[in-house]
């Protein structure tokens, strides 16, 4: 299903600190039984890229590289599930990961200004923008997995919602519309017994 104003949810908590974790909720169930995913086509990665920091406006990203975002979403979604049940890691969601760390060098290059000399910078070239930006999801994501923000990760729990979120307190859910109509469903459930 195409994202529309009513089908997109607010991040849910956490995922301004991890853009891994808005990665990974960037598919999602509706309760009316409608599936939402916001790398379901190229023109919607872009738009997803651009507005975490990822790629400049009008990177133009064609299908084969919304494919492989979408192949990394699935390995990611893979090892929190595994974290956050407390199962064992798929070793190929660990790989995937792993190889998407691989892709870029880390070291800023030396770069050289005519008229102001010396200076680093982490070059992108267009034909790296991609490896770049799985690169920058999976270190974000072994950033979460393995520090002290892992203990909070939790699956939202208002059936059918399948998104992560960092619990803080008592909060069960991922957002407002889940955890309305979680209450909405047990003030029902009191009214009819």
């Amino acid at each position: 299903m195409s994202p529309t104003a009513e089908s997109v949810l607010s991040p849910a908590p956490g995922a301004e600190q991890y853009v891994a974790l808005d990665f990974v909720n960037s598919a999602y169930a509706l309760a009316n039984g409608n599936f939402v995913d916001l790398l379901g086509t190229p023109d919607a990665t872009n738009r997803w890229l651009t507005d975490h920091g990822l790629a400049p406006d009008g990177a133009n990203l064609r299908e084969m590289c919304a494919t492989q975002l979408r192949s990394l979403r699935e390995n990611v979604r893979a090892l929190v599930a595994a974290r956050v049940e407390g199962i064992p890691v798929l070793p190929a969601a660990l790989s995937a990961v792993n190889d998407a760390l691989r892709r870029v060098p880390t070291a800023p290059l030396l770069l050289w200004d005519e008229k102001s000399g010396p200076y680093r910078e982490t070059a992108c070239p267009p034909n790296e923008l991609l490896d770049r930006a799985l690169a920058t999801i999976a270190a974000d994501a072994a950033d979460l997995l393995a520090g002290p923000d892992a203990e909070n990760l939790a699956a939202c729990d208002s059936p059918p919602c399948n998104r992560y979120l960092l619990r803080h307190g008592r909060r069960q859910w991922c957002s407002t519309r889940c955890g309305d109509r979680v209450r909405a469903a047990r003030a029902y459930a009191r009214r009819t017994a």
